[in-house]
């Protein structure tokens, strides 16, 4: 380096900023330390510990992220136009409350034309797969459950009965409920306690035994000295004349008298997700801060083809016991499906159920349950009250890799228009993404019929024609150039050097499985691709 460079290093307050700290952030944020950068990372959301986790999710105010209700819980739920997002805040992000399943998808996602010939990724790809697994300590699920059982029942009845597997999972099975030194990186991490199959593992798990990024990736980074500021929202980022960036940032969780400040750094990594990633480039692209991100911003967003349906038993209530997603099964060529829990008393979620009710056809499906509900009175009012239903139930997690999608735009709300907030706007040349999936349907009457339970539809499904989804994904293109997609195969936003985007908004493709560990080995991808520092 040379001494202008040196001199110039020394006026940022950090060599990189990370902006979110989930799965690409907490890569980021080890990696990069690792290359002997100084690190900071600015999570919008609270640190947790296993004290600090809400007992049950009907504690709101520490389960749920509403800061206008002064609500700084882990869980973020935003509906937009066409799907209701799920997804996690904290430090850790959504590895906090995710369902820990760790699957690579099929090869073919690799073939997708964004990406195709920027890398040969069927090649390079499998390292960084194995590298997130082991970081995430994964291994097969060792305990089934009845919902399982049905599932490879429906499964069978297919002739895909050799398609039902364990899930892969980030979790230890230690001897349940007793801390042990470090099993995972030699010492250098923390204490670890045996799972307990309690089914918290998506409210928090309160025993240790969840491989969470502040127990890896980002544990590890702060070791190194990394610097990990939690509470702190990102709302504008702006180059620096002769480079660098500006950070400007306030408190996320104050109502009033809001602490802020700015931050400066050589580069500057967004991994806030793709519904923080995409709306900070564009708030910052309208504002003319970064005015050169390419048109393509917010374009081909995929929900992963996702619903999701219910099943609630009258007869057992020993739905709850195991991890949070125990197994999974093909249906189809195209559609995998996955049994998840929650533990006894965290019933809020499965507010989110209604009365099964079939869609497609001409008669719109919100009718549809208006005259399920005059058939059915009884089995409505089962299905609708909430209480000791997590005990009982089971959710259908639905997951597929057709070509579908949405895009992300910027606007002025009816309810509120005094400021612009992002919402989704289907592309009218190109499928739509569904709320409704007929086989899914199929399996959730054939397991209730097995397990003595009542199938259920997803609220927002069935009356605003919403898809739901835990894993939003794209927005940011990977692509040849800036006329079609946002940032290069090594994650720099074109136009823009030394501004990165490690999260999954990079993902192009609708995956088909759970994406936690895809969006790891791809940030461990741009990582490796990281310039090191002079």
């Amino acid at each position: 380096m040379d001494s202008h460079a040196h001199d110039q290093s020394q006026h940022f307050d950090y060599d990189v900023i990370i902006v979110g700290s989930g799965f690409g952030g907490s890569v980021a944020a080890l990696r990069l330390s690792e290359k002997g950068y100084r690190v900071a990372v600015l999570e919008k959301g609270k640190r947790w510990t296993e004290d600090s986790y809400p007992r049950s999710n009907w504690n709101l105010p520490k389960s749920f992220w509403f800061p206008w209700a002064s609500c700084y819980g882990a869980w973020s739920l935003h509906l937009l136009r066409e799907v209701l997002i799920l997804h996690g805040v904290g430090v850790g992000g959504g590895s906090l409350l995710y369902a820990n399943t760790h699957f690579a998808p099929p090869d073919t996602v690799w073939d997708d034309p964004q990406w195709k010939d920027l890398e040969d990724w069927r090649s390079i790809m499998p390292e960084h797969y194995a590298t997130a697994r082991r970081m995430l300590g994964t291994t097969p699920n060792p305990q089934f459950g009845p919902a399982d059982e049905a599932l490879k029942n429906a499964a069978v009845r297919r002739g895909r009965g050799d398609t039902f597997t364990p899930t892969d999972v980030g979790v230890f099975f230690g001897e349940p409920d007793v801390e042990v030194p470090d099993p995972y990186f030699g010492g250098n991490g923390p204490a670890r306690t045996g799972c307990t199959f309690c089914g918290a593992c998506m409210v928090g798990c309160r025993k240790g035994a969840k491989n969470t990024l502040d127990k890896n990736y980002l544990y590890l980074a702060e070791k190194l000295g990394a610097t990990v500021i939690p509470e702190t929202l990102v709302h504008c980022v702006e180059p620096l004349e002769g480079g660098g960036y500006r950070i400007k940032w306030k408190s996320s969780t104050r109502r009033f008298f809001r602490e802020k400040g700015q931050f400066t750094a050589a580069k500057v990594v967004l991994s806030a997700g793709v519904l923080g990633t995409v709306s900070l480039l564009m708030k910052c692209r309208e504002a003319g801060n970064l005015k050169n991100v390419s048109d393509q911003l917010g374009n081909v967003v995929r929900t992963n083809s996702e619903v999701m349906l219910g099943i609630t038993s009258y007869s057992r209530n020993d739905l709850w016991e195991g991890v949070a997603i125990t197994s999974k099964a093909e249906m189809d060529e195209v559609t995998h499906m996955e049994p998840v829990r929650f533990p006894p008393g965290s019933d809020v979620m499965l507010l989110l159920g209604t009365i099964m009710t079939k869609g497609g056809g001409s008669i719109p499906r919100a009718l549809r349950w208006v005259a399920q509900i005059f058939r059915h009175p009884l089995r409505f009012l089962r299905v609708t009250w909430p209480f000791g239903k997590a005990a009982r139930s089971t959710i259908l997690l639905v997951m597929q890799t057709v070509d579908n999608h949405t895009r992300l735009v910027r606007r002025r709300q009816l309810l509120w228009p005094f400021s612009k907030a992002i919402t989704s706007h289907p592309d009218p040349n190109q499928p739509g993404i569904p709320s409704y999936i007929p086989i899914a349907n199929e399996v959730a009457y054939e397991m209730a019929e097995e397990l003595k339970a009542e199938p259920q539809s997803g609220l927002n499904e069935v009356l605003l024609d919403t898809s739901t989804t835990a894993h939003i994904l794209g927005g940011c293109a990977i692509a040849a150039d800036v006329d079609s997609g946002v940032v290069d195969s090594s994650g720099e936003v074109f136009g823009h050097p030394g501004l990165y985007v490690m999260d999954g908004s990079l993902i192009g493709a609708n995956l088909g499985v759970n994406p936690s560990l895809t969006i790891t080995a791809l940030a461990e991808h741009i990582a490796d691709r990281f310039p090191e520092k002079d």
